[in-house]
Order: C-alpha cells, then structure tokens, then sequence
C-alpha cells in the first residue's frame, strides 16, 4: 500500500442550484448517480469527443468538488467559466493538503480525499511511478492529450453509456457502438532495466509507442499505445530492440 500526497492537485468547489446539471453536461461522470460523499472519475471532452482534462468530481452535501492535476488547474478553471454562461453556478478554490490511498495497481482510481496523511510520498517517488504505471493511472500530457478518446485510455471503465448527453458524448457513443477503436493504453514488461524514452516507437510490423517507463529491477514497466492488432495481452512486442509483453492494466 502506499498513501500518495495529492496537496499541490487543484480542487475547485462548485455551488449554486445548477451545478449538478452544469456538470452533468460538462463532464463523462455521470452527476445524477453520484450519491452524497461519492466520487467518481472522469473527463471535460471536446465537441469531437478528445480529452481536453481528466478529472475528479466529489458530491460533498450542498457542493461538487471538481479535483485534477497542477498542470490541468488553468485550464479546468477556464473550460468551467467558458461554459457556465447562464448557469447559477460559482467557483471557489479549495486549499489544504490532500492525499490519496492505493492499496495495490488495481486501486490507483481511489479517490483524492482532504486531509494530511502521514508519510504521503509525492508524485515522482520511484515507488508511486511504478505503482502507476502497473495501475494505468494516466498523468495529463504524458500519457493522455487532446489527441486521445477517453476509451482508448484506462478511462474507458468511467464511461457511463447511460447518462444523459454531454459535450463530446456523440462520437464517443458511435465508436463504443461500432466497436471499432483503433488503439489502446495497455502495459508492457520490457527486458532489461535501461531507460525507454517518451515517445519509443515499436518495431515493425507492431504499430505504437511508449508514454512513461521506469525501471523495475531487471525489466522495465511501461504504458505504451498499442494498435489493436498488437494489443491482445500475452502477446509480444519489441521497443527500443528489447522485447516486450503485453499487459491489459491493472497488472
């Protein structure tokens, strides 16, 4: 187990009668089956359905919490102003320390909850990064963009198929319905601990490459796009001339 700080991520509390709608039009986490004290995570998408912020959204009695990355706190802030135009809705920023329990990969989508926890250790710690990476738990920019579907991503299992519209539900609805994604997120377990860049392309004939890698003793774990006449778990591939197997995450 290891209990993750989450301080410097922003928190944004959401209040007034239309917040609950606001965000359920706004946001893939489905507001309305968000009981009081639940969480659940999800994205902001674009009208062509790309992930433009991943995110948190907690119901805490009379307000939503709205948690995601340092780097996503702007942007978030800006894509909640641009869209609460009539809305009765207001934004305040939530300050204090915050920290988040994994108990194992399987658990890294555990909520970011308030308050201090004793020897928290900070994104970046050789133990939490290969936690992560094991876990599928996506990092902004790094391992998905605005260039990506959320059900290419570990994101895929937040998506509520039965929750109402909101932007960028269309094109996320029509290829769930076709069937018919062109790549994932899987994990690889690669041969040898030396680094693997950012952005290592697999050898021909697999198609994909590698977004974050770290070193695991003598192999090294990485969360790579794989094509899917690549991804099917078990199989192998080869990145940077070391070879690879797949792994469906967790892992």
């Amino acid at each position: 187990m290891i209990t993750v700080d989450r301080s410097a991520w922003a928190r944004t509390r959401v209040t007034g009668a239309d917040r609950a709608r606001f965000l359920q039009g706004l946001t893939t986490v489905n507001i309305d089956a968000l009981g009081d004290g639940g969480h659940a995570w999800g994205a902001i998408l674009s009208p062509k359905g790309r992930v433009l912020a991943t995110l948190q959204l907690a119901h805490a009695a009379d307000a939503l919490v709205v948690t995601c990355e340092p780097a996503l706190a702007e942007p978030v802030r800006a894509l909640l102003a641009r869209y609460a135009v009539m809305d009765d809705v207001e934004f305040t920023a939530v300050e204090g320390p915050a920290h988040q329990v994994w108990p194992d990969a399987a658990g890294v989508w555990a909520p970011i909850v308030e308050g201090a926890a004793a020897g928290a250790r900070p994104d970046g710690d050789p133990e939490v990064e290969r936690l992560r990476v094991r876990g599928g738990f996506v990092r902004y920019g790094v391992d998905v963009d605005d260039d990506h579907f959320p059900f290419e991503t570990p994101l895929a299992r937040f998506l509520d198929y039965g929750k109402g519209c909101y932007i960028g539900q269309e094109p996320v609805f029509r290829v769930h319905a076709q069937g018919n994604a062109a790549r994932a997120l899987r994990g690889l377990a690669i041969e040898g601990g030396a680094p693997v860049a950012a952005g290592a392309a697999l050898a021909e004939p697999a198609k994909g490459h590698v977004t974050s890698a770290i070193a695991d003793g003598d192999r090294t774990l990485a969360l790579a796009y794989l094509h899917r006449t690549c991804w099917a778990p078990g199989g192998e591939v080869v990145v940077d001339g070391r070879r690879a197997r797949v792994h469906e995450l967790p892992w």
